[in-house]
C-alpha cells in the first residue's frame, strides 16, 4: 500500500509546500491554463521527485454557461458557445485537450483529472460524447485519466465506462466509494459539510482505512484547511 498526500492547489508558498509534500494537483489548468513557460518554471523549481497532477481545462468538461468561465481570459463568441464542454466532439473541446496535454507533458504529470459539473447528466448524448472523447485520447498511455462525475449517475454505468477506458473513478471517499477496478484510487476531499469543513481525527482515521483498499492512493485535500488537514493526515500515516 502506497499513499500520496497533497492539496488541490498551493495553499502556501511553493517552496514551503515542496518541503512538506510530494504531490500537488494544479487547479489553474482548469480555469485558465498558464503558459508553458510558467509550468516549465514550476517543474524546474520543484524537487526532481516531486509529482504534479492537474485538472483538465474546463472547456472540455463544463459548458460555457458555467460560472467557472468567469475566470477565463478569452472571450467566447456567442455563435460558438454551444461547442464547449460536456466532452462534445468539437474542434474547441479537442483543442482544449491538446492544451491540457502539453501542460501535463511539461510538468511530467501522469494523472489528469476530468471533473464534471453536476449538470453533466447520464443521458444518451452525454454518454456517447464521453465515450467518443476517451476513445480518441486513451491511446496516450503515458497518462492515467481520472474521471470525477458529480451528477446522478447509476453505479453500473460509471463502473462500465471506467472499465472500458481504464479510468480511475475520482471520488470523495466520505460521499462515495470508488467504482472502478483500477489499481489506483484518487480521492478528492471537498469537506464533509462544505469547503470550510475541518476534518476531525475520527475522519482521518476513517480515511486511513479507505487507503488500505488499493495498492496506490492519492489523497488530495480541497477544503479551506487543506494544508493543515493534509499535514495531520501525513503524520497519521507516518509518511
Amino acid at each position: 500500500m502506497k499513499v500520496k498526500i497533497g492539496c488541490c492547489g498551493f495553499p502556501v508558498g511553493r517552496d514551503k509546500y515542496y518541503s512538506n509534500f510530494g504531490v500537488v494537483e494544479i487547479q489553474k489548468t482548469f480555469y485558465q491554463p498558464p503558459s508553458l513557460n510558467t509550468v516549465e518554471r514550476w517543474r524546474k523549481e520543484a524537487p526532481e521527485d516531486f509529482e504534479f497532477t492537474l485538472k483538465a481545462w474546463q472547456l472540455i468538461t463544463h459548458p460555457s454557461s458555467s460560472p467557472t468561465y468567469r475566470r477565463l481570459r478569452k472571450k467566447i463568441p456567442d455563435g460558438l458557445k454551444e461547442n464547449y464542454g460536456f466532452f462534445k466532439p468539437t474542434r474547441e473541446v479537442f483543442s482544449a485537450w491538446e492544451k491540457t496535454r502539453k501542460i501535463a507533458l511539461s510538468l511530467r504529470a501522469r494523472m489528469i483529472v476530468f471533473q464534471c459539473p453536476a449538470s453533466f447528466k447520464a443521458n444518451k448524448t452525454n454518454i456517447q460524447n464521453l465515450r467518443c472523447f476517451f476513445e480518441c485520447i486513451i491511446s496516450d498511455e503515458q497518462f492515467v485519466f481520472v474521471w470525477e462525475p458529480r451528477g446522478k449517475w447509476e453505479n453500473g454505468i460509471v463502473k462500465s465506462i471506467c472499465e472500458e477506458f481504464n479510468l480511475v473513478h475520482g471520488v470523495d471517499p466520505f460521499k462515495q466509494r470508488p467504482l472502478s477496478t483500477h489499481q489506483i484510487n484518487y480521492f478528492r476531499l471537498h469537506g464533509k459539510e462544505g469547503y470550510r469543513y475541518r476534518y476531525t481525527d475520527q475522519d482521518l482515521n476513517y480515511l486511513k482505512d479507505c487507503c488500505q483498499k488499493s495498492p496506490l492512493t492519492y489523497v488530495m485535500f480541497n477544503n479551506v484547511f487543506m494544508y493543515e488537514d493534509a499535514g495531520r493526515f501525513k503524520s497519521l500515516m507516518q509518511i
